[in-house]
């Protein structure tokens, strides 16, 4: 098992703060605009080097995802910013007629995604946005593991041509990626190379792999553990390479078991030769008040949970 260590935590938003800072500084056409949440989303720093390039819509996210789809005409990179909840559900009409079906060039930048939002509860732990935006079509929706690969991915979305929908939270989380990283936009990232079983991960529950890898590892079974940063276009190639060579699977997603990574996955295998696959991730519940690790505990998202699904695939293909 490759040995992953860190030295500081970070949360994910803050990966794209620095990013847009980046971006700030190199791309010109870059503007963003945010519905109320500047401090949630760290833009601070890209808002007092680029005053002129900010829009702040108040809280009216309707407008301001139009607003972004109009900058698009005159050639601007408008990033879209909210909370996850309120930039998929809240929004999706928007997203689809103005965004999505006229393929303009915006970037939806959410933060405070999936049950780690903790306190703020059910209303605002959205867990069905990958879903909502892997039915668009032309829709490219990433979802980074760390401050590291969150800065990298929000660069690389700037320099795509079409819709993306970057996802990222708010608790910090283990730093574990190169600072340096180049983000490839529907290239998946090899963790761990191994034979007993696939492990296919997503988001926060990244690190969480790798634990569970290193547990596996003590009991002698070899995990092969791949970051799915970007959940549409899958990486088909590396999934299927990864499958064929352990026989099984499991998918881990801070997100509801329907229509995000587990279900895009299954779709790809159930064309070819279907593998035995389980699925972590929130059972059809919606959220709750808590801390993070509280509801990552409860609702089966651990590294243990991973552990035991791990194990039951792998009986199931023995």
């Amino acid at each position: 098992m490759k040995k992953y260590t860190f030295t500081e935590k970070k949360d994910t938003r803050s990966g794209f703060g620095v990013g847009m800072q980046v971006l700030g500084q190199t791309n010109p056409e870059v503007v963003a605009l945010c519905a109320d949440l500047v401090g949630s989303l760290k833009l601070d720093a890209f808002i007092k080097e680029n005053p002129e390039r900010f829009i702040q819509c108040g809280i009216s996210e309707a407008n301001m995802i139009g607003m972004a789809a109009g900058l698009t005409i005159g050639g601007k990179i408008p990033f879209a910013t909210t909370f996850a909840n309120f930039g998929s559900g809240r929004v999706y009409d928007q997203v689809r007629q103005s965004v999505a079906y006229s393929n303009k060039n915006v970037k939806i930048a959410v933060s405070h995604a999936g049950l780690t939002l903790g306190e703020d509860g059910a209303t605002h732990q959205i867990l069905e946005d990958l879903a909502m935006m892997r039915a668009l079509p032309g829709m490219t929706v990433i979802n980074p593991c760390d401050f590291n690969q969150t800065k990298a991915a929000t660069i690389a979305a700037a320099e795509y041509e079409g819709p993306v929908y970057l996802r990222f939270g708010r608790p910090v989380v283990p730093v574990f990626t190169d600072a340096d990283q180049k983000f490839e936009i529907g290239k998946a990232w090899m963790v761990n190379e191994g034979t007993d079983v696939s492990i296919f991960a997503t988001g926060h529950l990244v690190w969480e792999a790798i634990q569970a890898g290193e547990i596996l590892e003590a009991e002698g079974i070899n995990a092969e553990i791949i970051n799915i940063h970007t959940i549409k276009p899958l990486d088909e190639k590396a999934i299927l390479k990864s499958v064929k060579k352990t026989g099984c699977l499991v998918s881990a997603e801070e997100h509801q078991v329907a229509g995000g990574l587990g279900s895009a996955i299954a779709e790809l295998l159930v064309q070819g030769t279907p593998y035995p696959q389980e699925f972590i991730a929130v059972k059809d519940s919606f959220g709750e008040s808590g801390t993070p690790a509280q509801l990552m505990e409860k609702y089966g998202l651990t590294a243990k949970d991973i552990v035991a699904a791990a194990k039951k695939a792998i009986s199931r293909k023995n």
